[in-house]
């Protein structure tokens, strides 16, 4: 007995890759779907966009780029699907100028599903440098830094821009985020405009943004992929979130079995030394 589980803790790496590779292909290439439970952070972010009435304006900031794409792009397509079945206009801007392809790509998927027309239902700002200065100034004057969109065409060319200034116009605020940025715009953004704040994050930095939620600094709170399954979920629409979920989770049980019997092993082998 204690012979396998040495053969076992000592097993070839490349068994190890393909047993990986294998868990994660398989639930993908059969579609499997599993449960979903919803999170109450989660539902606290749906509801807040669901209550908003017809013609509200949604700004979303894409802070993050490919890297966390698999996380983060679901949650902004379920969001954008959210948006336009209420028939909420969107902003869509970013602080990462790497994000904002995966912003425009996830917008002309997303327009075409539900018959939105740039200009009209939606607009693309795209990148300013700033940062934080960008956040403050955007309370005052959205012009002084976006006086054209992302192509160079003025704002005010749209109709439904010309009444937004600032902050006050803009009913809430959907950050997503892979790095340090929603900090800044709890701080600045919330804490010195009120501006209702919806983060939706990467998984590793969701639990950070736990004391906001706590402290109702946001309204709501998207974390990781599993996040982004809930809101999916919520819009009754699967996404690449929902067809994720089963490979992660059988992932996550696997390296957990590997760890164990690496473990299991390692004492062994320590006791015959």
């Amino acid at each position: 007995m204690k012979d396998i589980w040495i053969k076992l803790a000592t097993i070839d790496r490349r068994i190890i890759y393909l047993l990986v590779f294998l868990v994660v292909a398989l639930p993908m290439i059969f579609r499997m779907i599993m449960p979903i439970r919803v999170s109450n952070e989660v539902k606290m972010a749906f509801s807040e966009i669901d209550n908003l009435k017809p013609g509200s304006i949604v700004m979303i900031s894409i802070d993050y780029d490919a890297a966390s794409e698999p996380e983060l792009q679901p949650m902004l397509i379920a969001i954008l699907r959210h948006c336009f079945s209420k028939d909420i206009k969107v902003i869509l801007l970013g602080q990462w100028a790497l994000g904002l392809p995966l912003g425009e790509m996830a917008l002309n998927q997303v327009a075409k599903e539900y018959n939105k027309k740039y200009g009209e239902d939606y607009v693309n700002l795209g990148y300013r440098p700033g940062y934080t200065a960008l956040m403050v100034g955007i309370g005052k004057e959205i012009r002084d830094f976006f006086p054209t969109d992302y192509k160079g065409i003025p704002i005010d060319s749209f109709p439904f821009m010309r009444k937004v200034r600032n902050y006050q116009q803009i009913d809430i605020l959907v950050g997503l985020e892979a790095g340090a940025t929603g900090d800044a715009w709890v701080q600045f953004a919330g804490a010195r405009f009120n501006q209702k704040i919806i983060l939706g994050t990467t998984g590793v930095v969701a639990p950070d943004m736990f004391p906001y939620l706590q402290a109702k600094q946001i309204v709501g709170l998207i974390g990781g992929l599993q996040g982004a399954a809930e809101y999916e979920t919520l819009v009754k629409k699967a996404g690449s979130a929902i067809l994720g979920m089963p490979a992660q989770s059988f992932v996550h049980l696997l390296i957990i079995i590997f760890i164990i019997i690496g473990n299991i092993g390692y004492f062994i082998l320590r006791r015959r030394k």
